[in-house]
């Protein structure tokens, strides 16, 4: 169930099978219960063309490990049997969907409770088959929207979304940046005048104070290479760490609500 319950809401994408699927489960779950909103579970792909260094190499440490798709599902399976109430998105490229089949991963996903799909290389205009099968079953479909969309694109990105809006806060890659950009607020503002759905936005944000101050224009904030950056780092004992770093961007926000408050 895709629901943000925080302000501002907090997706978390992690790349599974990194360091392997135990750890990636550990540390799913404990996100969730440090604050995490919507768990995007990563399936580590060769060709990525919207990752980063950071996502990359996690990628490439991950199909090392043999991690596919199938795993990656069958792990939405358990987090959804021991955190029911918790938002879960499969993160992908179209290949492994394609090999799979596509009307067979929206069946998978609905028998196995996951919430939906961002693939990110699936543009609107060539998501006919995809949008049918997962309506078919009552899944999210989450498209990114970028500051290089026009407004009919923009407008049409928002109709086939289910779900939420990815708003990609600057065009390039996903990778930790030092300031948020100054144009993700426009990006937002634009498509709120074609949707009501909530809008996340990600790629670049990865401290406290970017996180709150999305939250000051947007529903909820996406946050992944930060993530991965700890796992890579400390590896199978990353679950700790990672939830650490999650509760710290909500002591934040509420440091900073406690500050305006005492005003």
């Amino acid at each position: 169930m895709i629901a943000f319950e925080h302000n501002p809401g907090l997706v978390a994408y992690l790349t599974c099978g990194d360091p392997d699927i135990a750890t990636t489960r550990a540390t799913a779950l404990a996100m969730i219960d440090a604050g995490a909103d919507v768990i995007e579970l990563g399936v580590p792909f060769s060709d990525p063309v919207a990752d980063g260094p950071v996502i990359q190499r996690a990628s490439e440490r991950a199909l090392k490990s043999g991690t596919s798709l199938r795993q990656v599902i069958a792990l939405g399976a358990e987090l959804r049997k021991a955190r029911p109430k918790a938002g879960l998105i499969v993160f992908t490229y179209l290949n492994p969907v394609l090999r799979l089949g596509i009307a067979e991963f929206a069946v998978q996903l609905a028998d196995t409770g996951i919430d939906g799909a961002l693939i990110t290389d699936l543009t609107a205009e060539e998501a006919g088959e995809y949008i049918s099968a997962m309506r078919e079953h009552n899944l999210v479909t989450v498209f990114l929207a970028a500051p290089t969309s026009t407004d009919a694109r923009l407008k049409s990105i928002a109709e086939l979304s289910r779900g939420f809006v990815y708003a990609v806060s600057r065009t390039g890659i996903t990778g930790q940046q030092k300031q948020l950009a100054s144009d993700a607020a426009d990006l937002v503002s634009r498509i709120r005048r074609v949707t009501k759905l909530p809008i996340a936005v990600g790629f670049g944000i990865s401290t406290p104070e970017q996180f709150q101050a999305v939250g000051a224009f947007a529903d909820a904030a996406a946050i992944g290479s930060a993530i991965v950056s700890i796992i890579e780092k400390h590896g199978t004992a990353s679950v700790e760490p990672v939830a650490r770093f999650i509760r710290g961007l909500r002591a934040g926000r509420l440091a900073a609500q406690a500050e305006s408050l005492a005003k």
